[in-house]
């Protein structure tokens, strides 16, 4: 097993692998090839490794690749809590997670995205607190998309870990949420690193996030080129130079304004219409190849716009405050337009 650059995460005291393995896009492939790039992963030396509850197959793809090394291995994952107050849908996440994951603990349970700070005296807080003095839970964190929320956990002293979006598109109040982290020994789990696929260029990502010594980035990880990209970059880190902050300022350019994370906290949508993606439709068609956004599914999923019934729910569930409606009618009609230009290139 090759020896990886490792990080203190905060006062978990973990010692974890700097460059670390997302786990959310196994769920969409194969058991098999999950367990070639979870095995490959561990192999190179990452240690580290995210997941949660609510992505599908993936916790039972890490317990079916892992579990035999996973005394070698430190694996945080996350539990919906929507409603203050109950504990019961903390502790079925909890115990579904352990029996797909074939272990008897959880190094890092994180609450997922609540749209609240869970305060000391609540009951899913301390079923958490009690778990961790048996042992089945080790250290306890927050993932969140909220700044607020972020603030709160970090000046609550119940967390040990965050999780929280940060890239080369961080604002200054992101870098704030970074810093304040570090000065209150709250290990920082950076999600979004490529800002849901929109920034083009993993080398300008891993220089930018290797500026920040206490930040552990998981990398989302689905082919097994994506994974010999990070661990070579891993093992050949670029220099930050001029040409990398060039690099960082045309992409802060090019996504200034409102444009959607992927987060996918708008779904489930009573139309079905492919929000996460739709949202910022125009970015992915002029910052990849643009065909595969031309097939007949994807018009269909489009057009489906047309159909919103004005619900808000996206809305009012955005993290960072988008007016949703209006941007998928703003990217429906780039993508009328664009389409009809493009017409004989579509899948008929």
């Amino acid at each position: 097993m090759s020896e990886r650059k490792k990080v203190r995460l905060g006062r978990t005291g973990l010692m974890v692998t700097k460059t670390s393995f997302g786990a959310l896009p196994i769920q969409r492939v194969s058991f098999d090839e999950a367990a070639k790039l979870l095995r490959a992963a561990y192999e190179a030396g990452i240690n580290f490794f995210d997941t949660a509850n609510s992505y599908t197959d993936s916790e039972e793809k890490i317990g079916y690749a892992l579990s035999d090394v996973r005394d070698k291995i430190i694996i945080a994952t996350k539990s919906a809590y929507t409603t203050p107050g109950n504990a019961d849908m903390v502790k079925r996440n909890l115990e579904l997670s352990l029996r797909r994951m074939k272990t008897d603990y959880i190094d890092i349970l994180q609450f997922h995205n609540p749209s609240f700070c869970p305060a000391g005296d609540d009951p899913a807080y301390q079923y958490l607190v009690e778990m961790k003095r048996q042992g089945v839970v080790r250290h306890i964190g927050i993932t969140n998309h909220r700044l607020f929320v972020a603030h709160e956990a970090i000046d609550s002293g119940l967390y040990e870990t965050l999780q929280f979006p940060f890239s080369v598109l961080a604002t200054e109040k992101d870098t704030q949420v970074v810093e304040k982290c570090a000065q209150a020994d709250v290990g920082f789990i950076c999600m979004k690193a490529m800002s849901g696929g929109l920034i083009r260029e993993p080398r300008t990502t891993f220089a930018f996030l290797q500026r920040y010594p206490h930040v552990v980035p998981i990398y989302g990880v689905q082919r097994m080129s994506e994974l010999e990209e990070w661990l070579e970059l891993d093992a050949h880190p670029p220099v930050w130079d001029d040409a990398l902050e060039a690099s960082v300022q045309k992409e802060r350019r090019e996504l200034s304004g409102d444009f959607c994370r992927s987060c996918g906290y708008c779904l489930p949508c009573p139309q079905n219409i492919p929000i996460p993606n739709a949202a910022r439709i125009q970015f992915l068609m002029t910052r990849s190849p643009y065909k595969p956004y031309l097939t007949k599914e994807w018009r269909e999923g489009m057009d489906r716009i047309d159909s919103c019934i004005h619900c808000d729910h996206c809305k009012n569930h955005c993290p960072f405050g988008l007016d949703t409606p209006a941007l998928l009618v703003s990217q429906k009609a780039w993508y009328d337009k664009f389409y009809e230009e493009h017409r004989d290139e579509s899948e008929k």
